[in-house]
């Protein structure tokens, strides 16, 4: 899946308070953003293709596997591994109940028989030891109030020798996509910066950072690639509009800033937009890191 707002709580040794405390402004938040996700969905769907294509191939799909796809949002990776996996079947989770009331209507327009959705949490999975043949996580890891919990859940649910496969966004420099907005907005208005492991966008960029995860959730024959893909819009404004309608913390940044400061913004955001115009439409380049594990 794709991002939330920040959160300024420390989640390297984390509490039960805590933990429920930042659930639960995720699940209010993703629901709350449920119909900027679906309105460009068919936008988001061309632009991560490329990851979850690559955790596909990574994951080795049989036609009978039981795929596990977590925090999928609005379904994707999972409605395309439902495609391989014609004789098995995918189940797609998400912690917000709107986010997968767009899969189901993704999974039914694209004829799709063989996917189930279930609400959950992915630090607690309501799935047996040993029960599906890979698990596939896009952009989800960055913002689990525990990514340990997370990565332990992932391994116990996987059968002897199946496949982890996640994605996470690399370094900012390498994703203009979501810096060119964010950053003009910390260049004017104040944002308190979150402590070191508190969810956001680039929580798990660092080098080792998810290896040492997997790796500790007892996963083995770990594998890293990087992967990149352009998010293209028609114009600067839609580049504008896309940012605001799916990224709470681009809305949050606004939201502290004054009339005049938000225009100043917007215009000095539209102008590096154009700054990034190939072939008459602006593209913006993104990178991610997928790693994947065997149980």
């Amino acid at each position: 899946m794709t991002q939330t707002e920040e959160t300024t709580m420390n989640t390297k040794t984390p509490t039960t308070s805590n933990l429920d405390q930042i659930r639960d402004q995720q699940r209010e938040t993703w629901d709350r953003f449920s119909a900027g996700w679906k309105k460009w969905d068919a936008l988001v769907l061309g632009w991560l293709a490329p990851y979850g294509e690559a955790m596909i191939r990574h994951a080795k799909l049989r036609e009978d596997s039981n795929v596990l796809d977590i925090a999928a949002g609005t379904g994707e990776p999972g409605l395309t591994a439902a495609t391989r996996v014609p004789r098995g079947r995918v189940t797609v989770t998400d912690l917000a109940e709107r986010m997968l009331a767009v899969t189901v209507e993704n999974a039914a327009r694209r004829g799709l028989r063989n996917v189930e959705t279930r609400v959950c949490d992915a630090g607690v999975l309501p799935f047996d030891d040993a029960s599906v043949d890979a698990v596939l996580c896009r952009f989800g890891f960055m913002f689990f109030p525990d990514v340990a919990a997370a990565a332990r859940e992932f391994a116990r649910v996987a059968k002897p020798g199946a496949t982890v496969c996640a994605a996470v966004w690399s370094e900012p420099a390498k994703n203009p996509w979501a810096t060119t907005i964010m950053g003009t907005i910390a260049r004017h208005v104040a944002m308190p910066a979150p402590p070191p492991d508190a969810p956001g966008l680039f929580r798990c960029a660092s080098a080792g950072y998810m290896r040492k995860a997997f790796a500790e959730a007892g996963l083995r024959d770990i594998v890293e690639e990087e992967v990149s893909s352009d998010m293209v819009h028609d114009t600067p404004q839609r580049y504008w509009e896309f940012m605001n309608d799916v990224a709470a913390p681009v809305v949050a940044g606004l939201a502290q800033a004054d009339a005049a400061t938000r225009d100043k913004i917007q215009a000095e955001v539209l102008d590096l937009a154009r700054q990034s115009l190939r072939d008459g439409a602006v593209q913006m380049r993104s990178t991610a890191t997928v790693i994947v594990g065997t149980r």
